[in-house]
Protein backbone atom coordinates (compact mmCIF):
# COMPACT_ATOMS: atom_id res chain seq x y z
CA UNK A 1 0.00 0.00 0.00
CA UNK A 2 1.10 3.72 -1.05
CA UNK A 3 2.68 5.25 2.48
CA UNK A 4 0.89 8.28 2.42
CA UNK A 5 -2.47 6.83 2.14
CA UNK A 6 -1.66 4.21 4.77
CA UNK A 7 -0.49 6.96 6.92
CA UNK A 8 -4.15 8.65 6.37
CA UNK A 9 -5.43 5.72 7.50
CA UNK A 10 -4.15 5.18 10.64
CA UNK A 11 -4.31 9.00 11.36
CA UNK A 12 -8.19 8.38 10.44
CA UNK A 13 -8.86 5.37 12.71
CA UNK A 14 -6.91 7.54 15.79
CA UNK A 15 -9.18 9.95 15.89
CA UNK A 16 -11.84 7.42 15.10
CA UNK A 17 -10.68 6.36 18.37
CA UNK A 18 -9.91 9.03 20.15
CA UNK A 19 -13.92 11.04 19.66
CA UNK A 20 -15.40 7.44 20.58
CA UNK A 21 -13.41 7.08 23.92
CA UNK A 22 -14.45 10.79 24.97
CA UNK A 23 -18.20 9.75 24.27
CA UNK A 24 -20.00 8.95 27.17
CA UNK A 25 -21.34 5.08 28.11
CA UNK A 26 -25.05 6.16 26.54
CA UNK A 27 -23.07 8.14 23.99
CA UNK A 28 -20.57 4.95 22.93
CA UNK A 29 -24.14 2.34 22.91
CA UNK A 30 -26.03 5.03 20.50
CA UNK A 31 -23.00 5.37 18.21
CA UNK A 32 -22.39 1.63 18.26
CA UNK A 33 -26.29 0.81 17.20
CA UNK A 34 -26.12 3.53 14.65
CA UNK A 35 -22.75 2.23 13.34
CA UNK A 36 -24.37 -1.45 13.06
CA UNK A 37 -27.78 -0.49 11.61
CA UNK A 38 -25.71 1.43 8.86
CA UNK A 39 -23.19 -1.73 7.78
CA UNK A 40 -26.55 -3.90 7.93
CA UNK A 41 -27.98 -1.14 6.12
CA UNK A 42 -24.96 -1.20 3.45
CA UNK A 43 -24.97 -4.80 3.24
CA UNK A 44 -28.75 -4.93 2.17
CA UNK A 45 -28.01 -2.72 -0.49
CA UNK A 46 -25.13 -4.03 -2.00
CA UNK A 47 -27.34 -7.36 -1.69
CA UNK A 48 -30.24 -6.15 -3.74
CA UNK A 49 -28.71 -4.09 -5.82
CA UNK A 50 -26.42 -7.28 -6.47
CA UNK A 51 -29.66 -9.29 -6.68
CA UNK A 52 -31.50 -6.78 -9.29
CA UNK A 53 -28.63 -7.74 -11.44
CA UNK A 54 -29.40 -11.42 -11.31
CA UNK A 55 -31.21 -13.77 -13.09
CA UNK A 56 -32.21 -17.16 -12.63
CA UNK A 57 -31.57 -19.92 -15.32
CA UNK A 58 -31.78 -23.58 -15.55
CA UNK A 59 -29.12 -25.95 -14.35
CA UNK A 60 -28.46 -29.16 -15.06
CA UNK A 61 -29.30 -31.78 -12.02
CA UNK A 62 -32.09 -33.09 -10.60
CA UNK A 63 -34.35 -36.11 -10.60
CA UNK A 64 -38.10 -36.51 -11.88
CA UNK A 65 -39.65 -39.73 -10.14
CA UNK A 66 -42.92 -40.21 -12.00
CA UNK A 67 -45.89 -43.52 -11.74
CA UNK A 68 -47.37 -44.85 -14.54
CA UNK A 69 -50.47 -47.65 -14.20
CA UNK A 70 -49.44 -50.90 -16.26
CA UNK A 71 -46.13 -52.68 -17.35
CA UNK A 72 -44.29 -52.11 -20.20
CA UNK A 73 -43.74 -54.61 -23.28
CA UNK A 74 -42.67 -52.71 -26.03
CA UNK A 75 -40.70 -50.07 -25.60
CA UNK A 76 -40.42 -49.48 -29.45
CA UNK A 77 -42.10 -46.59 -31.44
CA UNK A 78 -42.31 -49.58 -34.49
CA UNK A 79 -44.69 -51.61 -32.19
CA UNK A 80 -45.64 -49.77 -29.43
CA UNK A 81 -49.23 -50.52 -27.80
CA UNK A 82 -50.33 -49.40 -24.62
CA UNK A 83 -49.55 -45.71 -23.18
CA UNK A 84 -46.99 -47.33 -21.44
CA UNK A 85 -45.04 -48.14 -24.03
CA UNK A 86 -45.25 -44.88 -25.91
CA UNK A 87 -44.27 -42.96 -22.40
CA UNK A 88 -40.80 -44.91 -22.83
CA UNK A 89 -40.55 -44.84 -26.08
CA UNK A 90 -41.21 -40.40 -26.21
CA UNK A 91 -38.24 -40.55 -23.77
CA UNK A 92 -35.59 -42.98 -25.23
CA UNK A 93 -36.41 -42.33 -29.50
CA UNK A 94 -36.37 -39.51 -31.22
CA UNK A 95 -37.97 -38.78 -35.18
CA UNK A 96 -36.78 -36.50 -38.10
CA UNK A 97 -38.91 -34.32 -36.47
CA UNK A 98 -41.04 -33.22 -33.44
CA UNK A 99 -43.73 -31.35 -31.83
CA UNK A 100 -43.38 -27.92 -29.32
CA UNK A 101 -45.52 -27.52 -26.51
CA UNK A 102 -47.43 -25.50 -28.70
CA UNK A 103 -47.92 -28.09 -31.29
CA UNK A 104 -46.37 -27.08 -34.06
CA UNK A 105 -43.98 -29.42 -35.78
CA UNK A 106 -40.20 -28.48 -35.81
CA UNK A 107 -37.19 -30.62 -37.08
CA UNK A 108 -35.49 -32.94 -34.44
CA UNK A 109 -33.03 -35.60 -36.40
CA UNK A 110 -33.39 -33.30 -39.27
CA UNK A 111 -30.92 -30.64 -40.47
CA UNK A 112 -33.38 -29.78 -42.83
CA UNK A 113 -36.88 -30.40 -44.59
CA UNK A 114 -38.71 -29.32 -47.78
CA UNK A 115 -41.72 -30.22 -49.91
CA UNK A 116 -42.19 -30.56 -53.65
CA UNK A 117 -44.31 -28.06 -55.19
CA UNK A 118 -46.92 -30.57 -55.88
CA UNK A 119 -46.92 -31.28 -52.53
CA UNK A 120 -46.60 -35.09 -52.70
CA UNK A 121 -42.61 -35.55 -52.05
CA UNK A 122 -41.17 -34.54 -48.27
CA UNK A 123 -37.34 -34.40 -48.22
CA UNK A 124 -35.01 -34.74 -45.35
CA UNK A 125 -31.49 -33.75 -44.45
CA UNK A 126 -29.99 -35.77 -41.29
CA UNK A 127 -28.12 -34.00 -38.82
CA UNK A 128 -24.60 -34.65 -38.83
CA UNK A 129 -24.21 -35.06 -35.23
CA UNK A 130 -26.97 -36.87 -35.28
CA UNK A 131 -26.25 -40.35 -33.14
CA UNK A 132 -27.65 -43.43 -31.02
CA UNK A 133 -27.38 -43.88 -27.45
CA UNK A 134 -24.24 -46.28 -28.54
CA UNK A 135 -22.73 -43.76 -30.40
CA UNK A 136 -23.46 -44.82 -33.81
CA UNK A 137 -24.38 -42.61 -35.99
CA UNK A 138 -28.27 -42.03 -37.24
CA UNK A 139 -28.27 -42.41 -41.25
CA UNK A 140 -30.92 -42.75 -43.57
CA UNK A 141 -30.62 -45.88 -43.57
CA UNK A 142 -31.59 -46.18 -39.80
CA UNK A 143 -34.77 -44.27 -41.41
CA UNK A 144 -35.50 -46.48 -44.52
CA UNK A 145 -35.70 -49.52 -42.06
CA UNK A 146 -37.49 -48.40 -39.63
CA UNK A 147 -40.12 -47.10 -41.74
CA UNK A 148 -40.36 -50.67 -43.67
CA UNK A 149 -40.70 -52.13 -40.69
CA UNK A 150 -43.90 -49.77 -39.87
CA UNK A 151 -45.06 -50.90 -43.60
CA UNK A 152 -44.39 -54.47 -43.34
CA UNK A 153 -47.70 -56.21 -42.24
CA UNK A 154 -45.94 -59.24 -40.74
CA UNK A 155 -44.89 -56.80 -38.01
CA UNK A 156 -48.23 -55.41 -37.45
CA UNK A 157 -47.13 -51.84 -36.72
CA UNK A 158 -50.11 -49.83 -35.52
CA UNK A 159 -48.77 -46.85 -37.31
CA UNK A 160 -49.45 -48.99 -40.41
CA UNK A 161 -52.12 -47.18 -42.03
CA UNK A 162 -50.28 -43.86 -41.73
CA UNK A 163 -47.48 -44.99 -43.87
CA UNK A 164 -49.61 -47.22 -46.41
CA UNK A 165 -49.03 -46.33 -49.60
CA UNK A 166 -46.07 -43.97 -49.24
CA UNK A 167 -42.84 -44.31 -51.25
CA UNK A 168 -39.43 -44.36 -49.64
CA UNK A 169 -36.47 -43.06 -51.07
CA UNK A 170 -32.87 -43.25 -49.88
CA UNK A 171 -31.22 -40.01 -51.92
CA UNK A 172 -27.71 -40.08 -49.81
CA UNK A 173 -26.25 -41.59 -46.26
CA UNK A 174 -27.95 -38.31 -45.03
CA UNK A 175 -30.67 -37.73 -47.20
CA UNK A 176 -34.12 -39.31 -48.08
CA UNK A 177 -37.36 -38.34 -49.24
CA UNK A 178 -41.13 -39.80 -49.06
CA UNK A 179 -43.47 -39.65 -51.93
CA UNK A 180 -47.41 -39.83 -51.08
CA UNK A 181 -50.02 -40.79 -53.82
CA UNK A 182 -51.93 -38.02 -53.33
CA UNK A 183 -51.43 -34.21 -50.95
CA UNK A 184 -51.87 -34.71 -47.00
CA UNK A 185 -51.22 -31.83 -45.41
CA UNK A 186 -51.19 -33.42 -41.86
CA UNK A 187 -48.53 -36.26 -43.11
CA UNK A 188 -45.72 -34.24 -40.78
CA UNK A 189 -47.25 -35.46 -37.59
CA UNK A 190 -46.00 -39.24 -39.00
CA UNK A 191 -42.52 -37.89 -39.07
CA UNK A 192 -41.98 -38.04 -35.49
CA UNK A 193 -42.28 -41.31 -35.36
CA UNK A 194 -38.78 -42.56 -33.30
CA UNK A 195 -36.03 -43.84 -35.31
CA UNK A 196 -34.40 -47.32 -34.75
CA UNK A 197 -31.01 -48.01 -34.99
CA UNK A 198 -30.83 -50.72 -37.87
CA UNK A 199 -27.16 -52.05 -36.98
CA UNK A 200 -28.68 -53.48 -34.02
CA UNK A 201 -32.39 -54.66 -35.25
CA UNK A 202 -31.49 -55.58 -38.92
CA UNK A 203 -30.72 -59.39 -38.09
CA UNK A 204 -33.86 -59.80 -36.08
CA UNK A 205 -36.03 -61.78 -38.23
CA UNK A 206 -39.87 -60.70 -38.49
CA UNK A 207 -41.46 -63.38 -36.30
CA UNK A 208 -39.50 -62.49 -33.28
CA UNK A 209 -40.06 -58.94 -33.82
CA UNK A 210 -41.93 -58.83 -30.91
CA UNK A 211 -40.02 -60.98 -29.00
CA UNK A 212 -36.32 -59.48 -28.80
CA UNK A 213 -34.68 -58.42 -25.85
CA UNK A 214 -34.49 -54.46 -27.10
CA UNK A 215 -37.67 -54.39 -26.83
CA UNK A 216 -37.18 -53.98 -22.84
CA UNK A 217 -33.90 -52.35 -23.14
CA UNK A 218 -34.29 -49.93 -26.12
CA UNK A 219 -31.56 -47.99 -27.52
CA UNK A 220 -32.61 -44.96 -29.67
CA UNK A 221 -31.74 -41.45 -29.97
CA UNK A 222 -34.07 -39.33 -27.82
CA UNK A 223 -33.24 -36.79 -25.08
CA UNK A 224 -32.99 -39.55 -22.11
CA UNK A 225 -30.96 -43.05 -22.36
CA UNK A 226 -31.57 -46.15 -20.69
CA UNK A 227 -29.23 -46.20 -17.35
CA UNK A 228 -31.03 -49.66 -16.04
CA UNK A 229 -33.80 -51.35 -15.43
CA UNK A 230 -34.92 -52.61 -12.19
CA UNK A 231 -37.07 -56.20 -12.27
CA UNK A 232 -38.91 -58.15 -10.28
CA UNK A 233 -38.13 -61.70 -8.84
CA UNK A 234 -40.39 -62.86 -12.07
CA UNK A 235 -38.40 -60.57 -14.34
CA UNK A 236 -41.34 -57.80 -14.49
CA UNK A 237 -40.16 -54.42 -14.27
CA UNK A 238 -40.26 -52.44 -11.28
CA UNK A 239 -39.00 -49.13 -12.65
CA UNK A 240 -36.91 -47.76 -15.42
CA UNK A 241 -34.15 -45.37 -14.58
CA UNK A 242 -33.28 -43.22 -17.33
CA UNK A 243 -30.39 -40.82 -17.89
CA UNK A 244 -29.89 -37.25 -19.80
CA UNK A 245 -28.36 -37.94 -23.20
CA UNK A 246 -26.02 -35.32 -23.67
CA UNK A 247 -25.62 -35.89 -27.15
CA UNK A 248 -29.07 -35.32 -27.88
CA UNK A 249 -29.74 -33.06 -31.43
CA UNK A 250 -32.40 -30.98 -29.82
CA UNK A 251 -29.99 -30.31 -26.53
CA UNK A 252 -28.82 -32.45 -23.68
CA UNK A 253 -31.92 -32.28 -21.18
CA UNK A 254 -31.64 -30.37 -17.92
CA UNK A 255 -33.31 -33.01 -15.69
CA UNK A 256 -30.21 -35.41 -14.99
CA UNK A 257 -32.51 -38.86 -14.56
CA UNK A 258 -36.69 -39.67 -14.72
CA UNK A 259 -37.30 -42.12 -13.14
CA UNK A 260 -40.53 -44.17 -14.73
CA UNK A 261 -42.18 -46.47 -12.07
CA UNK A 262 -44.96 -48.93 -12.45
CA UNK A 263 -48.48 -48.99 -10.68
CA UNK A 264 -50.98 -51.96 -11.34
CA UNK A 265 -53.64 -49.55 -10.52
CA UNK A 266 -54.97 -45.75 -10.45
CA UNK A 267 -55.75 -46.53 -6.94
CA UNK A 268 -52.13 -47.71 -5.74
CA UNK A 269 -50.11 -44.96 -8.40
CA UNK A 270 -51.91 -42.44 -6.20
CA UNK A 271 -51.06 -44.29 -2.87
CA UNK A 272 -47.66 -44.25 -4.33
CA UNK A 273 -47.55 -40.18 -5.01
CA UNK A 274 -48.94 -39.77 -1.23
CA UNK A 275 -46.55 -41.68 0.70
CA UNK A 276 -43.42 -40.07 -1.29
CA UNK A 277 -42.17 -42.55 -3.75
CA UNK A 278 -43.44 -40.57 -6.69
CA UNK A 279 -43.14 -37.14 -7.54
CA UNK A 280 -45.79 -36.60 -10.53
CA UNK A 281 -48.31 -39.09 -12.23
CA UNK A 282 -51.28 -38.73 -15.38
CA UNK A 283 -53.91 -39.87 -16.40
CA UNK A 284 -56.26 -41.13 -13.93
CA UNK A 285 -59.73 -40.34 -13.19
CA UNK A 286 -60.58 -36.94 -12.40
CA UNK A 287 -62.09 -38.23 -9.36
CA UNK A 288 -57.92 -38.52 -7.24
CA UNK A 289 -57.39 -34.81 -8.25
CA UNK A 290 -59.00 -33.73 -4.83
CA UNK A 291 -56.02 -35.85 -3.64
CA UNK A 292 -53.00 -34.03 -4.38
CA UNK A 293 -51.06 -32.04 -2.44
CA UNK A 294 -51.26 -28.33 -3.74
CA UNK A 295 -48.35 -27.36 -1.48
CA UNK A 296 -45.74 -29.38 -2.89
CA UNK A 297 -47.55 -29.81 -6.16
CA UNK A 298 -49.75 -28.69 -9.05
CA UNK A 299 -51.90 -30.13 -11.59
CA UNK A 300 -52.01 -29.25 -15.28
CA UNK A 301 -54.81 -29.41 -17.70
CA UNK A 302 -53.88 -30.02 -20.96
CA UNK A 303 -56.76 -30.10 -23.43
CA UNK A 304 -57.21 -33.81 -25.09
CA UNK A 305 -57.63 -34.11 -28.97
CA UNK A 306 -60.70 -36.04 -28.29
CA UNK A 307 -64.44 -35.62 -28.73
CA UNK A 308 -66.87 -38.07 -27.34
CA UNK A 309 -70.46 -37.97 -28.12
CA UNK A 310 -73.18 -39.51 -29.45
CA UNK A 311 -73.52 -40.71 -32.91
CA UNK A 312 -77.17 -41.84 -34.69
CA UNK A 313 -77.19 -44.77 -36.91
CA UNK A 314 -79.80 -44.12 -39.27
CA UNK A 315 -79.51 -47.25 -40.96
CA UNK A 316 -79.93 -49.49 -38.21
CA UNK A 317 -82.88 -47.00 -36.09
CA UNK A 318 -84.81 -45.01 -38.55
CA UNK A 319 -86.39 -43.34 -35.20
CA UNK A 320 -83.12 -40.61 -36.25
CA UNK A 321 -84.08 -39.84 -39.80
CA UNK A 322 -86.50 -37.46 -37.97
CA UNK A 323 -84.02 -34.29 -38.10
CA UNK A 324 -86.00 -33.10 -34.74
CA UNK A 325 -85.56 -36.69 -32.81
CA UNK A 326 -81.32 -35.59 -33.84
CA UNK A 327 -82.25 -31.92 -32.51
CA UNK A 328 -84.59 -32.62 -29.33
CA UNK A 329 -81.98 -35.55 -27.71
CA UNK A 330 -79.32 -33.17 -28.44
CA UNK A 331 -80.98 -30.87 -26.46
CA UNK A 332 -82.04 -32.24 -23.40
CA UNK A 333 -78.55 -33.38 -22.33
CA UNK A 334 -77.13 -31.51 -19.83
CA UNK A 335 -73.37 -30.95 -20.44
CA UNK A 336 -72.00 -28.98 -18.34
CA UNK A 337 -73.36 -31.60 -15.57
CA UNK A 338 -71.74 -33.97 -17.27
CA UNK A 339 -68.53 -32.23 -17.16
CA UNK A 340 -68.89 -31.56 -13.96
CA UNK A 341 -70.10 -34.81 -12.77
CA UNK A 342 -68.50 -37.18 -14.68
CA UNK A 343 -65.07 -35.03 -15.12
CA UNK A 344 -64.72 -33.66 -11.84
CA UNK A 345 -64.51 -29.94 -13.94
CA UNK A 346 -61.56 -31.29 -15.79
CA UNK A 347 -63.01 -30.98 -19.53
CA UNK A 348 -64.84 -28.57 -21.88
CA UNK A 349 -68.79 -29.06 -23.14
CA UNK A 350 -68.36 -30.03 -26.83
CA UNK A 351 -70.49 -28.52 -29.22
CA UNK A 352 -68.72 -30.31 -32.76
CA UNK A 353 -66.57 -32.80 -34.29
CA UNK A 354 -63.26 -30.78 -33.45
CA UNK A 355 -61.27 -30.76 -30.13
CA UNK A 356 -61.87 -28.01 -27.77
CA UNK A 357 -57.96 -26.42 -28.88
CA UNK A 358 -59.14 -25.78 -32.37
CA UNK A 359 -60.17 -22.21 -33.40
CA UNK A 360 -62.07 -23.10 -35.92
CA UNK A 361 -64.85 -24.98 -33.44
CA UNK A 362 -65.94 -21.89 -32.22
CA UNK A 363 -65.69 -20.02 -35.48
CA UNK A 364 -68.18 -23.05 -37.03
CA UNK A 365 -70.17 -23.33 -34.23
CA UNK A 366 -71.20 -19.56 -34.42
CA UNK A 367 -72.44 -19.97 -37.93
CA UNK A 368 -74.71 -22.87 -36.68
CA UNK A 369 -77.97 -22.29 -37.69
CA UNK A 370 -79.00 -24.34 -34.38
CA UNK A 371 -76.75 -22.32 -32.48
CA UNK A 372 -79.90 -21.33 -29.72
CA UNK A 373 -80.29 -25.50 -29.97
CA UNK A 374 -76.55 -26.43 -29.56
CA UNK A 375 -75.59 -25.39 -26.23
CA UNK A 376 -71.90 -24.07 -24.96
CA UNK A 377 -70.44 -23.93 -21.62
CA UNK A 378 -71.92 -20.92 -19.78
CA UNK A 379 -74.70 -20.37 -22.58
CA UNK A 380 -76.64 -23.96 -21.52
CA UNK A 381 -80.92 -22.81 -21.53
CA UNK A 382 -82.08 -23.36 -17.93
CA UNK A 383 -84.73 -25.86 -18.44
CA UNK A 384 -83.33 -28.61 -20.93
CA UNK A 385 -86.65 -31.04 -20.81
CA UNK A 386 -88.80 -28.28 -21.84
CA UNK A 387 -86.72 -27.13 -25.09
CA UNK A 388 -86.36 -30.46 -25.90
CA UNK A 389 -90.27 -31.21 -25.89
CA UNK A 390 -91.08 -28.36 -27.45
CA UNK A 391 -88.84 -29.05 -30.49
CA UNK A 392 -90.39 -32.94 -30.64
CA UNK A 393 -93.98 -31.39 -29.94
CA UNK A 394 -93.52 -28.80 -33.41
CA UNK A 395 -92.08 -31.91 -34.62
CA UNK A 396 -95.23 -33.31 -34.82
CA UNK A 397 -94.42 -35.57 -32.32
CA UNK A 398 -97.38 -36.30 -28.41
CA UNK A 399 -96.79 -38.27 -25.69
CA UNK A 400 -98.83 -41.73 -25.66
CA UNK A 401 -100.27 -41.41 -21.79
CA UNK A 402 -100.23 -44.97 -21.11
CA UNK A 403 -97.05 -45.68 -21.71
CA UNK A 404 -95.14 -42.74 -20.86
CA UNK A 405 -93.23 -42.57 -24.75
CA UNK A 406 -93.28 -40.25 -27.07
CA UNK A 407 -94.70 -40.99 -30.97
CA UNK A 408 -95.49 -39.79 -33.74
CA UNK A 409 -98.10 -40.93 -36.53
CA UNK A 410 -96.92 -41.23 -39.90
CA UNK A 411 -98.50 -42.68 -43.39
CA UNK A 412 -97.19 -45.99 -42.88
CA UNK A 413 -98.07 -46.39 -38.82
CA UNK A 414 -97.10 -45.45 -35.46
CA UNK A 415 -93.04 -44.51 -34.52
CA UNK A 416 -91.99 -44.38 -30.96
CA UNK A 417 -88.98 -42.76 -29.80
CA UNK A 418 -87.44 -45.73 -28.55
CA UNK A 419 -83.73 -46.65 -29.26
CA UNK A 420 -80.85 -48.26 -27.38
CA UNK A 421 -77.44 -46.64 -26.49
CA UNK A 422 -74.19 -48.72 -27.11
CA UNK A 423 -70.82 -47.62 -25.04
CA UNK A 424 -67.71 -49.41 -23.50
CA UNK A 425 -67.46 -50.50 -19.76
CA UNK A 426 -64.75 -47.42 -18.71
CA UNK A 427 -66.70 -45.57 -15.61
CA UNK A 428 -66.46 -42.28 -17.22
CA UNK A 429 -68.35 -43.48 -20.24
CA UNK A 430 -70.87 -45.80 -18.26
CA UNK A 431 -71.71 -43.01 -15.68
CA UNK A 432 -72.06 -40.48 -18.35
CA UNK A 433 -74.03 -42.63 -20.71
CA UNK A 434 -76.67 -43.07 -17.81
CA UNK A 435 -77.08 -39.54 -17.47
CA UNK A 436 -77.86 -39.28 -21.15
CA UNK A 437 -80.59 -42.01 -20.39
CA UNK A 438 -81.85 -40.21 -17.59
CA UNK A 439 -82.09 -36.79 -19.60
CA UNK A 440 -83.87 -38.67 -22.51
CA UNK A 441 -86.66 -40.68 -20.54
CA UNK A 442 -87.43 -37.56 -18.95
CA UNK A 443 -88.48 -36.40 -22.46
CA UNK A 444 -90.37 -39.20 -23.26
CA UNK A 445 -87.84 -41.87 -24.88
CA UNK A 446 -87.76 -45.22 -24.19
CA UNK A 447 -84.16 -45.75 -24.07
CA UNK A 448 -81.81 -48.95 -22.85
CA UNK A 449 -78.10 -48.73 -22.33
CA UNK A 450 -76.23 -51.32 -23.33
CA UNK A 451 -72.53 -51.84 -21.80
CA UNK A 452 -69.97 -53.53 -23.66
CA UNK A 453 -66.04 -54.63 -22.72
CA UNK A 454 -63.81 -52.53 -24.75
CA UNK A 455 -62.77 -55.73 -27.31
CA UNK A 456 -66.71 -56.58 -27.85
CA UNK A 457 -67.23 -53.12 -28.55
CA UNK A 458 -64.95 -52.63 -31.30
CA UNK A 459 -64.73 -55.92 -32.49
CA UNK A 460 -68.45 -56.69 -32.59
CA UNK A 461 -71.00 -53.13 -32.65
CA UNK A 462 -68.65 -50.40 -33.76
CA UNK A 463 -67.08 -52.53 -36.72
CA UNK A 464 -70.17 -53.80 -37.83
CA UNK A 465 -72.08 -50.87 -37.14
CA UNK A 466 -74.44 -52.87 -35.13
CA UNK A 467 -75.51 -50.23 -33.00
CA UNK A 468 -79.34 -47.68 -32.68
CA UNK A 469 -76.91 -44.64 -30.59
CA UNK A 470 -73.35 -44.88 -29.92
CA UNK A 471 -71.52 -43.25 -27.83
CA UNK A 472 -68.13 -42.96 -27.65
CA UNK A 473 -65.34 -40.89 -28.78
CA UNK A 474 -62.82 -39.71 -31.74
CA UNK A 475 -59.03 -38.86 -31.43
CA UNK A 476 -58.40 -35.75 -33.77
CA UNK A 477 -54.53 -35.15 -34.39
CA UNK A 478 -53.32 -31.69 -34.45
CA UNK A 479 -53.82 -30.60 -37.87
CA UNK A 480 -57.53 -31.61 -37.41
CA UNK A 481 -57.79 -34.04 -40.32
CA UNK A 482 -62.13 -35.09 -39.85
CA UNK A 483 -61.61 -37.48 -42.96
CA UNK A 484 -61.58 -40.35 -41.18
CA UNK A 485 -64.20 -40.00 -39.14
CA UNK A 486 -66.87 -37.94 -41.87
CA UNK A 487 -66.18 -38.43 -44.97
CA UNK A 488 -68.50 -41.19 -46.79
CA UNK A 489 -65.98 -43.56 -48.28
CA UNK A 490 -65.61 -44.16 -44.48
CA UNK A 491 -69.02 -45.04 -43.69
CA UNK A 492 -67.57 -48.68 -43.18
CA UNK A 493 -64.97 -50.62 -41.54
CA UNK A 494 -62.06 -49.87 -41.59
CA UNK A 495 -63.57 -46.17 -41.94
CA UNK A 496 -64.32 -44.39 -38.76
CA UNK A 497 -67.27 -43.02 -39.96
CA UNK A 498 -69.63 -44.59 -37.20
CA UNK A 499 -72.43 -41.74 -37.69
CA UNK A 500 -72.60 -43.10 -41.30
CA UNK A 501 -72.69 -39.91 -42.46
CA UNK A 502 -73.01 -38.40 -45.95
CA UNK A 503 -72.63 -35.39 -47.26
CA UNK A 504 -71.64 -34.03 -50.74
CA UNK A 505 -70.81 -30.86 -49.59
CA UNK A 506 -68.92 -32.31 -46.88
CA UNK A 507 -66.94 -34.74 -48.49
CA UNK A 508 -65.51 -32.26 -50.75
CA UNK A 509 -64.46 -30.16 -47.88
CA UNK A 510 -62.82 -32.86 -46.19
CA UNK A 511 -60.57 -33.70 -49.35
CA UNK A 512 -59.91 -29.84 -49.45
CA UNK A 513 -58.37 -29.99 -46.27
CA UNK A 514 -56.32 -32.89 -46.69
CA UNK A 515 -54.50 -31.29 -49.64
CA UNK A 516 -53.98 -27.77 -47.77
CA UNK A 517 -50.86 -26.97 -46.06
CA UNK A 518 -51.79 -23.37 -44.83
CA UNK A 519 -52.66 -23.31 -41.67
CA UNK A 520 -55.52 -20.64 -41.89
CA UNK A 521 -56.86 -21.67 -44.75
CA UNK A 522 -57.55 -25.29 -43.32
CA UNK A 523 -58.71 -23.83 -40.42
CA UNK A 524 -61.33 -21.69 -42.33
CA UNK A 525 -61.98 -24.81 -44.27
CA UNK A 526 -62.69 -26.49 -41.11
CA UNK A 527 -65.01 -24.02 -40.08
CA UNK A 528 -67.20 -24.29 -43.21
CA UNK A 529 -67.05 -28.16 -42.81
CA UNK A 530 -68.57 -27.66 -38.98
CA UNK A 531 -71.50 -25.67 -40.20
CA UNK A 532 -72.62 -28.09 -42.49
CA UNK A 533 -72.26 -31.21 -39.58
CA UNK A 534 -74.28 -28.71 -37.08
CA UNK A 535 -77.00 -28.40 -39.61
CA UNK A 536 -77.04 -31.90 -40.61
CA UNK A 537 -76.75 -32.92 -36.68
CA UNK A 538 -75.72 -36.48 -37.57
CA UNK A 539 -74.63 -36.68 -33.82
CA UNK A 540 -74.84 -34.98 -30.18
CA UNK A 541 -71.44 -33.91 -29.09
CA UNK A 542 -71.41 -34.27 -25.42
CA UNK A 543 -67.74 -33.18 -24.07
CA UNK A 544 -64.19 -32.57 -24.76
CA UNK A 545 -61.93 -34.27 -22.01
CA UNK A 546 -58.60 -32.41 -20.34
CA UNK A 547 -55.33 -34.53 -19.73
CA UNK A 548 -54.73 -34.66 -15.90
CA UNK A 549 -51.16 -33.90 -15.31
CA UNK A 550 -49.61 -33.54 -11.34
CA UNK A 551 -45.89 -32.46 -11.45
CA UNK A 552 -44.03 -31.52 -8.36
CA UNK A 553 -44.02 -27.62 -8.27
CA UNK A 554 -39.81 -27.94 -8.16
CA UNK A 555 -40.56 -28.91 -11.63
CA UNK A 556 -40.02 -25.92 -14.03
CA UNK A 557 -40.15 -25.72 -17.71
CA UNK A 558 -42.89 -25.25 -20.69
CA UNK A 559 -45.17 -28.01 -20.40
CA UNK A 560 -47.37 -28.99 -23.72
CA UNK A 561 -50.65 -27.18 -24.47
CA UNK A 562 -52.51 -29.66 -26.29
CA UNK A 563 -51.90 -33.41 -26.64
CA UNK A 564 -53.01 -36.10 -28.44
CA UNK A 565 -51.71 -39.42 -27.12
CA UNK A 566 -50.39 -39.37 -22.86
CA UNK A 567 -46.72 -39.49 -24.31
CA UNK A 568 -47.25 -36.05 -25.65
CA UNK A 569 -47.03 -34.68 -22.21
CA UNK A 570 -43.29 -35.18 -22.68
CA UNK A 571 -43.55 -32.31 -25.81
CA UNK A 572 -40.12 -30.63 -24.73
CA UNK A 573 -38.90 -32.78 -21.72
CA UNK A 574 -35.47 -31.49 -22.56
CA UNK A 575 -36.21 -27.59 -21.72
CA UNK A 576 -37.84 -28.90 -17.99
CA UNK A 577 -35.39 -28.33 -15.23
CA UNK A 578 -35.48 -28.46 -11.25
CA UNK A 579 -31.92 -26.75 -10.58
CA UNK A 580 -31.01 -23.04 -11.30
CA UNK A 581 -28.64 -21.23 -10.99
CA UNK A 582 -28.35 -16.76 -10.43
CA UNK A 583 -26.19 -15.39 -12.73
CA UNK A 584 -25.69 -11.67 -14.06
CA UNK A 585 -28.27 -10.84 -16.65
CA UNK A 586 -25.53 -9.54 -19.08
CA UNK A 587 -24.01 -13.02 -19.00
CA UNK A 588 -27.89 -14.34 -19.85
CA UNK A 589 -27.98 -13.00 -23.95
Amino acid sequence: MNPTKNNFLRRFIARIDFAVASFSITERIIFYCLLTIFVIASINAIWNTNNSFLVAVPEAGGTLTEGIVGVPRFVNPVIASSDVDRDIASLVYSGLMSFTPMGETVPDLAESWSISEDKRTYSFKIRGDAVFHDGKAVTAEDVEFTIEKIQDPATKSPRRAAWEGVVITKNSDREISFTLRQPYAPFAENLNVGILPKHLWQNVPTEDFAFNNLNINPVGSGPYKVKSVKRDSLGVPLFYDLAAFKNYTSGRPFVSNIVIRFYANERSLVDAYKSGRIDSFSGVSPVYASEVDTETSQIIRIPLGRVFGIFFNQNQASVFINKEVRLALDAAIDKEKIVNEVLGGFGHVASDPAPAFSAASAAGSATDENSNIQKTAGEAPKDYRDEALEILTNGGWTLNEERGVMEKKTKTGTVELAFSISTGNAPELKRAAEIIQESWRAIGADVSLQIFETNDLNQNVIRPRKYDALFFGEVVGRDYDLYPFWHSSQRNDPGLNIALYTNISADKILETIRGESDRAAREKSLAELISIIDKDHPAAFVYSPDFIYVVPKKLFGEKAEKIITASDRFTGVNKWYIDTNRIWKIFNQ
